[in-house]
C-alpha cells in the first residue's frame, strides 16, 4: 500500500536495512499472546497466587491464564476464593494486556523511551488494532491508550461509590478498579466470591449504579477503536462517519435493544416473573449487553430456559466490533452478510449500503469467518458431548461462549475433564486472534500459483 511504500522510503533514509522477517504478522501477534499465557501460567502455579498456599495444576493454571488473556472470563476457580491478591493483580494485568494487545503496550514504552517506532511495529500495530491503513497508526494507539485510562478511571471511581458502602474503603476501591478494567475490557472476571462462589453480579440485578457503569464500560471498550477515531473527528455529524462507523453503530443499537426486548418477551415466565419492571428491565438490558463479550451475568444462567440460553449464544456468536476488546464474529461480519444477503434476494449487482458499495473481497472474508466460528462451535460441542455426560444447551453456550471469548457459564466449566479444557482453552484462543486469523497463521506465508484455473458454473442452494 502506499502508506507501506512511504514508511519503507524512510526507513531506507535513515540507514536501516529492512529484512524480511519469517514470522508473518499474524503469526507474531499470535506468538505475543502464547508468552502471555506462558508467564501468566508460571506466575499463577506459585504456591502465594493461591490462598491455601498450595501450588495450582497446570491445567487449571494455563486454563486461567488463557481465559484471561483471552478476555473470556471462563473459570475453572472462583476468583475472590482461590487466588490471593497476588493472583488476582496477576489474572488482572493479563486481562489489560490481552485486552488492548501486548504491543500497544510495547509501542509506549518505546514513545516514553524516545525512541523511533519502525515500519515493521506499525505493521503489526495496524493487524493487532484491525485497521485500514498504517499511516496515523501510532497517534491511534496514544489515544487508545489515553481513552481506555480515563474510561476505566472513571468506571472505576463510579462503582466504587457502591462497593465502598458495602465492602470498606480499601477493597471498595479495588473492586471498583479490578471490575472496571475487566468489564472495559470486556474480561469478564469478577470479585464477587466475596459474597458467593460463581455469583457474578447477580447481588447487584436491581442496582441501576452499578448495572448502567457496567453496561456503558461494555460497550465502549467494545465498540472499537476506530469508532472512537471516528467519533472523535466527527463529533455527533453521523453523515461524516466512515461507512465502518455508520455500520457499528447501526448493529450494536439493534443487538443492544433487540436482544434485550427478546430476552425480556422469552422470560416473563421464567426468571423475570414477579420481579419489578425496573428490575425486568435492567436484567433484560444486561444480559444483552453481557453478550458483547463481557462475561458478567446479573442473573442466573443455569435456571435460564432453554429458548433464552439458544438466544444468548447466537448473541454471544456476533459478540463485538472489529478492533476492540470484544469477540465473536464481530457485528460488521453480520452486516456484511446481511447486506450480501438482501443484494442476493432483490437480484441487484453489487452489496450496497448508506450510499456506499462492499468490496467483493470483504463478502468473501465474511462468509470464510463464518464458516470457520460455525465449524469450530460444532466441532467443538461434538468434542464436548461426545465426553461429557452434559445436557446440549448446556455444552452448546459454553462452547459458544469459549469461542466468542464471552466468559458466560451455566457452571458446568470447572467441573469438566481433560480433554474438554483443553478443547475450551483452544477455542478461547482461536477467538481472541480471530477463526480467520488463527487459520491464517499456518497458510499466511505460502506462495499462490500466478496462473488461475477455467471457471465452470455449479448449481448451489
Amino acid at each position: 500500500m502506499v502508506g507501506e511504500k512511504i514508511l519503507e522510503q524512510t526507513e531506507r533514509k535513515r540507514g536501516r536495512v529492512l529484512r524480511p522477517s519469517r514470522l508473518s504478522k499474524v503469526q507474531i501477534i499470535a506468538l505475543s499472546f502464547l508468552g502471555i499465557i506462558l508467564v501468566g501460567t508460571l506466575l499463577l502455579m506459585l504456591p502465594f497466587a493461591t490462598r491455601e498456599g498450595q501450588s495450582t495444576s497446570l491445567l487449571d493454571a494455563a486454563f486461567t491464564a488463557v481465559s484471561a488473556t483471552c478476555v473470556t472470563g471462563l473459570i475453572v476457580h472462583d476468583t475472590f476464593t482461590h487466588w490471593t491478591t497476588f493472583g488476582q493483580l496477576v489474572i488482572l494485568l493479563m486481562i489489560q494486556l490481552g485486552g488492548l494487545g501486548l504491543m500497544a503496550f510495547s509501542v509506549t514504552f518505546s514513545l516514553l523511551l524516545r525512541r523511533k517506532i519502525g515500519l515493521k511495529e506499525r505493521g503489526i500495530l495496524q493487524e493487532s488494532v484491525n485497521t485500514l491503513q498504517i499511516g496515523g497508526i501510532v497517534k491511534l494507539v496514544r489515544q487508545l491508550l489515553l481513552g481506555t485510562l480515563i474510561f476505566e478511571g472513571v468506571g472505576a471511581a463510579l462503582l466504587s461509590l457502591r462497593f465502598v458502602g458495602d465492602f470498606g474503603v480499601g477493597r471498595g476501591l479495588y473492586f471498583g478498579i479490578f471490575h472496571s478494567i475487566s468489564a472495559f475490557c470486556n474480561g469478564g472476571f469478577d470479585l464477587m466470591g466475596v459474597r458467593e462462589a460463581g455469583s457474578s453480579m447477580t447481588f447487584y440485578a436491581g442496582d441501576p449504579l452499578v448495572n448502567l457503569t457496567l453496561i456503558c464500560l461494555i460497550m465502549i471498550g467494545g465498540i472499537g477503536f476506530l469508532v472512537w477515531d471516528d467519533l472523535l473527528k466527527n463529533k455527533w455529524h453521523f453523515r461524516r462517519y466512515r461507512l465502518h462507523t455508520k455500520l457499528v453503530l447501526s448493529m450494536t443499537g439493534i443487538l443492544l435493544f433487540g436482544g434485550a426486548l427478546i430476552f425480556f418477551l422469552l422470560e416473563q415466565n421464567g426468571i423475570l416473573a414477579g420481579e419489578p419492571v425496573g428490575k425486568q428491565l435492567l436484567l433484560s438490558l444486561f444480559q444483552s449487553a453481557t453478550t458483547r463479550t463481557a462475561g458478567f451475568n446479573t442473573a442466573n444462567t443455569a435456571a435460564l430456559k432453554d429458548s433464552s440460553k439458544l438466544w444468548m449464544a447466537m448473541l454471544m456468536f456476533v459478540g463485538g466490533n472489529p478492533g476492540s476488546t470484544a469477540g465473536g464474529i464481530k457485528t460488521t461480519t453480520l452486516a456484511v452478510l446481511l447486506i450480501y444477503l438482501r443484494s442476493t434476494l432483490r437480484r441487484t449487482k453489487g452489496a450496497e449500503i448508506f450510499g456506499r458499495r462492499l468490496e467483493e473481497e470483504v463478502v468473501k472474508r465474511a462468509a470464510a469467518i463464518l464458516t470457520l466460528s460455525l465449524l469450530l462451535d460444532l466441532f467443538g460441542t461434538l468434542i464436548l458431548t461426545a465426553v461429557e455426560q452434559l445436557p446440549l444447551a448446556d455444552v452448546l453456550f459454553e462452547v459458544v461462549s469459549a469461542l466468542g471469548t464471552v466468559g458466560i457459564s451455566v457452571g458446568i466449566t470447572g467441573s469438566l475433564k481433560v480433554v474438554s479444557k483443553l478443547i475450551l482453552m483452544l477455542l478461547m484462543y482461536c477467538g481472541r486472534l480471530g477463526s480467520l486469523t488463527f487459520a491464517l497463521i499456518f497458510t499466511e506465508n505460502r506462495q499462490t500459483a500466478p496462473a488461475q484455473k477455467p471457471t465452470e458454473r455449479i448449481p448451489v442452494g
